[in-house]
């Protein structure tokens, strides 16, 4: 596969899409089979991409560059460094596990994966960009797909479902729901997603076309633009330019992350769409906020991002707690799971703030490690909702009798999200914890609460589902039998437990690409030992270097592997 690892995991979902426009709706397995088919090979190509890429030689790897626009400076440039390594793996296995996920949908099946398909090819494109243009492109792809999701193939609430209109006729029973936007329908849930995902956007947009005019350098490439871009004291409305660029950029992009206030677009849309859109939607489509940040912000404004990175270290308490109380108290499966998906947005955003090796490894560790978690709860409340017709916790209980299996992995889905030890989020959130402790003591007690509620409202929430008596009406609902049916779940349960018992390979790639960020942010001078081991600070640079790079530094050990070279030691 070589060098076209990249275009195959990318172009292969766009490929199946096309393909499927030919194909007619009635031949429902043939439609299946091309989007699954198109699915295992983008994920085949991640699994190599992944395990070919080198955490020794880092740096951004399996690069591919096609000019688009000499004049302008835009081309398609690919390619991956350790950080964008694991969320390209994340994205493929959420898509192939959403193709099964969504196995039993009957509606328009061939256009529901078509925009399923897109959707994450989307999500990939970002990862993989190293231009701002197709970065930007791709970011704002994404949202299509998310809108005809929700607004086709979602669902509203309980209370909407009940509402009538004047003239008596239920509101899903009446033409005007058409028109209506209605704070519990899923059409008000896909508007307000892409009105707030679009708005945010565009000042993300400001921020990156301020960094090509004022760069001089005509050009969109990241990698050009981090070693040669000054935008630092240019003067401008009282501040600096590199300053109103990067509050541009981190708010344009933490809208879809989503950090507090921006983030309630997020749990309505994951309350309306459909499982496997709201598996891609916690799983990667939240993530693209944190690597742009990442990406543009710490990559080419590394200076600035050592300045002002404690507004995220301030924002991220408020995610962590009000998104842990609104989830125990929230009534509905699916808003239960987005709030506690906003609320772990704020760990990430916490191990981004505090600008440590370990801390910032953890988030991206965690990035991934949530992917999986947050995607298995939302399969599994897709599949409880598909067989009683309701989200509703107080209504429902005791069909642990009814879904052995589900019940099961419900169980394990709970202890990822929660962080427990046997998941390779228990290792994600540690190097958070850790990692913050110097910098952001308050912080990191707020995120212990955060664990403590999170534990308290997904056991209130699963003794509710599957604990206690049962109504006898649903007494027709039944487990997860078939293999498309338990295919997801299994997949993703083993990449969780199996990065717990296995975690080096994706230690050692993340860390690659946080090794070099770090350095550079807080001005620590790298140091080459004989075999590959993080960077840090030698003892010349270390007499040198003024306090706050050295209080910025982290512990001469770390849990998993020492930051010195040997000489150093």
């Amino acid at each position: 596969m070589g060098d076209l690892t990249l275009l195959f995991i990318l172009f292969a979902p766009f490929v199946g899409a096309i393909a499927l426009i030919f194909v007619s709706n009635r031949q429902t397995m043939l439609v299946r089979g091309i989007a699954a088919g198109s699915a295992f090979v983008s994920l085949l190509a991640s699994l190599y991409l992944f395990y070919a890429y080198d955490p020794v030689k880092g740096g951004f790897q399996f690069i591919q560059r096609f000019e688009w626009s000499r004049q302008l400076g835009i081309s398609l440039h690919l390619g991956v460094d350790g950080i964008g390594t694991p969320l390209v793996l994340a994205s493929s296995i959420l898509l192939f596990a959403g193709i099964f996920v969504s196995w039993h949908i009957k509606d328009r099946t061939k256009e529901f994966y078509i925009w399923l398909l897109i959707l994450a090819a989307a999500t990939i494109g970002v990862f993989m960009s190293l231009d701002l243009f197709f970065l930007f492109f791709f970011y704002e792809m994404s949202v299509i797909p998310m809108y005809l999701l929700l607004g086709m193939w979602g669902s509203h609430t309980k209370t909407y479902n009940e509402m009538t209109d004047p003239e008596g006729l239920k509101l899903r029973d009446s033409v005007k729901f058409i028109f209506n936007f209605g704070s519990n329908s899923k059409e008000y849930a896909a508007m307000k997603l892409v009105l707030f995902l679009s708005a945010f956007a565009v000042a993300a947009l400001m921020g990156i076309l301020l960094i090509y005019k004022y760069s001089g350098l005509n050009t969109f490439d990241i990698l050009v633009l981090r070693e040669q871009a000054k935008l630092m004291n240019i003067p401008v409305l009282g501040t600096t330019l590199d300053k109103i660029i990067w509050i541009l950029i981190f708010f344009g992009f933490a809208s879809i992350a989503p950090l507090w206030p921006l983030h309630s677009w997020s749990p309505v849309g994951h309350a309306a769409a459909p499982a496997a859109t709201s598996m891609l939607h916690a799983g990667v489509l939240m993530k693209l906020g944190h690597f742009s940040i990442i990406r543009v912000a710490f990559e080419i404004l590394p200076e600035t991002t050592r300045e002002l990175m404690p507004i995220a270290a301030v924002l991220c308490m408020f995610s962590i707690v009000y998104g842990g109380f609104v989830a125990y108290y929230a009534k509905d499966t699916k808003y239960v799971i987005g709030y506690s998906s906003s609320s772990h947005m704020g760990y990430v955003f916490l191990g981004m703030a505090a600008l440590d090796y370990i801390s910032l490894t953890g988030a991206v560790m965690y990035m991934f490690a949530h992917a999986m978690a947050t995607a298995m709860l939302f399969a599994m409340a897709g599949w409880v909702y598909d067989q009683t017709h309701t989200r509703d916790i107080p209504s429902l209980g005791g069909l642990s009798n009814r879904m052995p299996f589900i019940s099961g992995c419900f169980v394990v889905g709970c202890m990822a999200s929660i962080g427990v030890p046997g998941t390779v989020n228990f290792i994600a959130e540690v190097m958070i914890i850790v990692g913050s402790w110097n910098k952001y003591p308050l912080q990191v007690i707020v995120a212990v609460v955060g664990i403590v509620l999170t534990l308290a409202y997904l056991f209130k929430m699963m003794r509710g589902l599957f604990y206690g008596p049962m109504d006898q009406k649903y007494s027709h609902a039944h487990d997860a039998v078939s293999l498309p049916d338990r295919l997801p779940l299994l997949i993703m349960i083993t990449v969780t437990i199996g990065f717990f018992f296995f975690p080096m390979h994706l230690y050692n790639v993340v860390r690659s690409g946080v090794d070099p960020l770090i350095a550079k942010i807080t001005r620590v001078v790298p140091v080459a030992s004989q075999e590959h081991e993080p960077l840090g600070m030698n003892r010349e640079a270390r007499a040198h270097a003024s306090p706050q790079d050295l209080a910025a530094l982290p512990g001469d050990v770390s849990p998993l592997t020492p930051y010195m070279s040997r000489s150093d030691q």
